[in-house]
């Protein structure tokens, strides 16, 4: 792990997927927090969710920048697997860090709609990896650094928990896990090949303020609010280990200061700069005590009402297909390396949501 640290002041960073959950995110904090930086963000504005969602997110990020007159952002309405639009994105602004946050999302939606996952998450990876490639042409210092989202789900049906980003993972068990064990095997041949330093962060269940409504909590408390049954899989017999969304911003800012360190190897070529991380609470949570903390936090949000009959709302069902019983981070590698270690309880976590979701939607 190399301990040269790029300086991120007056940088130029390209985050794709800025949008996103992740992504705008990440965006704010940077614009708020690095003097000068420049942002440059795409992103395709699709209605796998409620887009007024990710143009709220994309005001958010507007009212940093009218903050913060020294940084800039350029929002670029575009898909990531049109190649001419990635090459002019990096003829222009010739980014120094990369930010791959851009993906089809969604277990169970692979499963039903496999071509948007193809399309994004392996084809515009593909031309993400490639725009780096060519970043150093005619001797140009191009990329200093690649900083792509994978996910727990690469673990697939992993029996050893919790899992380590030195465990096997070639049994997914739904087309997107696949796709970002791909993005992973693609980002370390490019890795070796072009001495491009990369870093993958497998992501343990996201949750937070503004986050995807496809998400169980999200979901959850649309439904309840209607008076709909939750459905609760594997019977409630499911952890998830939960990672509030600042957790996952200040891993990846970490992160992306410190690339790989690029050394030649014995046989003249380079020795990958490529470097893997989970990022997850190091915490499961039982999904029945997970829905009691929201159900609490969802009243005391007034969001819902003191005498909510909980129990007449809940199913309990079996596993859905391209589902695993459980997620468990070992985050040993990232505090070793960077002395970090996410720690939002999940009752602050979902305090916090729920009085997001009582404003975006009920104020």
């Amino acid at each position: 792990m190399s301990k040269e640290f790029i300086e991120l002041k007056n940088k130029t960073i390209f985050i794709t997927g800025v949008a996103g959950f992740i992504g705008s995110n990440l965006a704010e904090r940077l614009l708020k927090e690095i003097e000068g930086i420049k942002i440059v963000g795409l992103d395709n504005m699709n209605d796998y969710y409620d887009v007024n969602i990710k143009e709220w997110r994309l005001q958010q990020i507007e009212k940093c920048v009218s903050e913060h007159p020294k940084s800039k952002c350029t929002f670029i309405k575009g898909d990531l697997s049109d190649k001419e639009i990635v090459e002019s994105i990096f003829n222009e602004f010739r980014p120094q860090i990369v930010v791959n946050l851009a993906a089809q999302a969604g277990v169970r939606y692979s499963i039903s709609n496999p071509d948007a996952y193809i399309q994004s998450n392996i084809i515009g990876f593909y031309n993400v990896l490639e725009a780096c490639r060519h970043s150093y042409d005619d001797g140009a210092d191009g990329v200093e650094h690649l900083v792509y989202a994978s996910s727990s789900s690469v673990y697939g049906s992993n029996k050893k928990i919790p899992y380590s980003t030195e465990d096997r993972v070639d049994n997914p068990v739904s087309l997107y896990a696949a796709t970002k064990k791909s993005n992973e095997l693609m980002a370390h041949a490019y890795s070796k090949l072009y001495n491009i330093p990369s870093t993958g962060l497998r992501f343990f269940t996201v949750y937070g303020p503004a986050g995807r409504p496809d998400m169980a909590y999200f979901g959850f408390t649309n439904k309840l609010i209607k008076g709909e049954k939750i459905q609760i899989f594997n019977y409630g017999n499911c952890k998830r280990d939960f990672t509030y969304i600042d957790d996952i911003v200040d891993g990846v800012i970490l992160v992306l200061q410190a690339p790989p360190e690029k050394k030649i190897g014995e046989d003249g070529l380079p020795i990958p700069p490529y470097a893997i991380y989970n990022i997850g609470n190091n915490n499961p949570e039982n999904l029945i005590d997970f829905v009691t903390i929201l159900q609490q936090e969802l009243v005391r949000a007034n969001i819902l009402p003191e005498d909510y009959d909980f129990e007449a709302h809940k199913e309990l069902v079996p596993m859905q297909p391209g589902d695993v019983p459980i997620t468990y981070a070992d985050t040993s590698a990232l505090e070793r390396d960077f002395n970090f270690k996410p720690n939002t309880s999940l009752q602050s976590g979902l305090r916090a949501f729920a009085e997001w979701y009582r404003k975006f939607y009920t104020d």
